[in-house]
């Protein structure tokens, strides 16, 4: 055992038997090249109506936030139970902390992913996004992230995922962005588990190319301060110019990048990642497009099978 190396952390952090260092082994490997993408399930509070909206459920189908996450849990399960979601073409899922905390198909949700799936378990671990400054938005505190890291870990979630919003080319905004992304970044890798690091470009920014260039700068400089036995993942917004990540692609700190559909319709989204090699999805609207509560089981996983189908494709192309 290794102290310096993520996966002996997490023995080293959890008591995991010499068994479970195995299945760590097995995920790192699959996440570091398998074929497939990443399906992001983790919709919050304020994501959720519009997520139900666009899945057919009206917010008159709910009362308060206990309900309504009960009624996205459900949509959640659904997807996942599906024989057309495994781990063949969806390498791994990203979780709301309420989805890590609840069960599927009577186990706990990460268990289940894993076990039964074959499906890499991730966390959606940020407590949203602060006011907007200097054209970003960083992240709000999470003096608390600590305790859910080990949460998770003895869950059995491999890795986290955590965003902030970058509208502008502002370059003290953008350096502030990474500085936080990375900071945290290392706090989540001391707790063994892998960080999967967005730092979101808006689709609709006027400046999106330039901010493009400055982010990767931004990425680059962390990034070879990073030892390569400590890596982390990127989630980025399909950039300008085809091919414009193939540095963070090819950096030996990088686990994988993947990429947000961030607002691109699905087809969109997966033509411009078609077009980025070594970039892989994380889809979340554009994963679930055409899916529908009104649709019956066979009419529900012949979409969801459409839907993964086009989005490993573009994935693998």
């Amino acid at each position: 055992i290794t102290p310096e190396c993520v996966l002996c952390r997490r023995v080293l952090r959890s008591g995991l038997d010499e068994r479970c260092c195995r299945m760590n082994q097995e995920q790192l490997a699959q996440m570091r090249n398998g074929k497939g993408f990443i399906a992001a399930l983790d919709q919050s509070g304020g994501s959720t109506p519009k997520a139900l909206l666009l899945y057919g459920v009206q917010e008159t189908a709910y009362s308060n936030d206990a309900e309504m996450f009960d009624v996205i849990h459900a949509m959640r399960s659904r997807m996942v139970e599906s024989p057309e979601f495994n781990g063949d073409r969806v390498l791994g899922a990203i979780l709301f902390e309420g989805t890590m905390d609840r069960e599927i198909g009577g186990m706990g949700s990460a268990e289940f992913l894993w076990n039964k799936k074959h499906v890499i378990p991730f966390l959606k671990i940020d407590k949203g996004l602060a006011d907007e400054a200097q054209g970003v938005q960083i992240m709000k505190p999470n003096p608390d992230l600590d305790a859910l890291l080990a949460r998770a870990l003895k869950k059995g979630v491999f890795g986290t995922k955590m965003r902030s919003v970058i509208k502008l080319a502002n370059a003290d905004g953008i350096s502030a962005v990474v500085a936080q992304q990375f900071e945290v970044g290392r706090q989540i890798l001391r707790a063994g588990l892998i960080p999967i690091i967005e730092p979101e470009v808006d689709i609709n920014s006027p400046q999106k190319a330039e901010a493009e260039v400055l982010l990767k700068a931004a990425l680059l400089a962390e990034l070879n301060k990073q030892p390569a036995d400590q890596p982390v993942m990127l989630k980025l917004t399909l950039p300008e110019i085809d091919g414009f990540f193939d540095e963070l692609v090819a950096h030996p700190s990088v686990l994988r990048v993947v990429a947000l559909s961030g607002g691109y319709s699905r087809d969109d989204a997966n033509a411009r990642l078609s077009r980025n090699k070594g970039v892989i999805a994380s889809f979340s609207r554009a994963l679930t497009e055409g899916l529908s509560a009104q649709q019956t089981e066979a009419e529900f996983n012949s979409a969801i099978g459409a839907s993964i189908a086009s989005i490993y494709a573009a994935s693998i192309s």
